[in-house]
């Protein structure tokens, strides 16, 4: 049940079941960091061409999405802790299947059933960060949470491809599987929260959450845009720091994003962060013609304001319905986006070229504004 509102407790971090949160947070999104760019290296070890390689992936977004669609009514049901143990187990307990064979259909099957996991993961993630801590606090919980999430992917991305070379594909399965079936004893140490108990703050109206979700969703594409052709877009001595400089600021703005918004109000902070990370994007496309310094100005600014509207459209749509359905949308709109981006920029880039893709989708997040500066945003 919600957590009633207290000034006595001044931070997140007082509430116990909130630490134990991050802890298992941190164990889940780690067995996921490490094996995102490691399961294709394994398929195209074992024969696959790029094609099937990437479909690992697909399959692991597209199971996820499908599962995040059931979530509502299944929070309603059960026990919001055990579905949270549940799903980051399942992250971990098939992981080690991918070491029995290298063969196409084997790894697709291991991959949907991750899908699951990490379906269920992120929901009830988001979920728990709003119900166990008091309202005032949402906007703080939810950059800690952040943290919890980015800390793993911007450590273990590049990590998990290294340890693959040096001490072998077969190992690093079990070592990511075993990392969230602790992260799923730790989820114990969490209070038991039924959804379907909570009272709602406002009714359930999912069309409120269009403005917000539709401001996720282009900031997401675009953010999933970069991530997968910032690299042949600038100079290949920059990318790697790009990246580097794009994730770490994500991070940097959805912690001051949480901070300022519990204080300021969040559509406050939720302008200024649109507008910043078009800036961004319209910067990297300058960058195209100019020289590196531009395309790291370009990634920070885009990477604080992404992460400014991560943490702001989450507390904005908590606020409007229930945390079943915000939680459900916002991740939704995370998880699908990176897909559409992924494959938007690779239809515009073959069109337009790199600089015009940039600019087109810096002045689509600069629109997007308009959609922060309504009341119902």
């Amino acid at each position: 049940m919600r957590t009633p509102v207290s000034t006595g407790t001044p931070t997140p971090l007082r509430q116990r079941s909130f630490r134990f949160l991050l802890i298992a947070t941190v164990g889940g999104f780690s067995g996921y960091a490490l094996l995102l760019p490691v399961v294709p290296l394994w398929a195209v070890s074992g024969g696959a061409g790029e094609v099937a390689a990437g479909a690992t992936n697909a399959v692991f977004m597209l199971i996820t999405v499908l599962t995040q669609l059931v979530m509502p009514w299944l929070l309603r049901r059960v026990d919001c802790r055990g579905l949270f143990a549940l799903g980051t187990a399942l992250i971990g307990a098939p992981t080690p299947l991918f070491a029995l064979s290298s063969d196409i259909a084997t790894l697709l099957g291991v991959s949907a059933l991750r899908g699951i996991g990490f379906g269920v993961l992120t929901v009830t993630g988001s979920a728990l960060t709003a119900e166990l801590v008091p309202i005032a606090q949402r906007g703080r919980a939810a950059a800690y949470y952040g943290l919890a999430i980015g800390l793993p992917n911007v450590a273990l991305l590049p990590a998990g491809v290294w340890l693959g070379e040096r001490i072998g594909f077969e190992p690093l399965f079990w070592a990511a599987g075993a990392v969230p079936l602790v992260a799923a004893l730790t989820a114990l140490g969490i209070a038991r929260v039924h959804l379907g108990e909570a009272k709602r703050t406002a009714p359930a109206r999912p069309v409120a959450l269009l403005p917000s979700w539709t401001i996720m969703v282009v900031n997401t594409a675009a953010a999933g845009g970069l991530t997968a052709f910032l690299p042949m877009a600038v100079d290949a001595s920059v990318a790697p720091a790009g990246l580097l400089v794009f994730a770490a600021a994500t991070m940097l703005g959805r912690w001051l994003a949480g901070y300022v918004g519990d204080r300021l109000g969040q559509r406050g902070v939720l302008r200024p962060a649109v507008l910043l990370g078009g800036i961004g994007v319209l910067l990297l496309a300058v960058a195209a013609w100019t020289a590196d310094p531009v395309a790291l100005a370009g990634a920070a600014l885009f990477g604080a304001g992404f992460g400014a509207v991560q943490n702001t459209t989450l507390i904005l749509m908590l606020e409007r319905v229930d945390s079943a359905t915000a939680s459900t949308a916002w991740n939704i709109a995370y998880d699908g986006g990176h897909g559409l981006g992924a494959i938007g920029f690779g239809v515009l880039i073959a069109a337009t070229g790199y600089p015009a893709t940039f600019a087109i989708t810096g002045a689509l997040l600069v629109l997007c504004r308009a959609l922060a500066v309504r009341r119902w945003a």
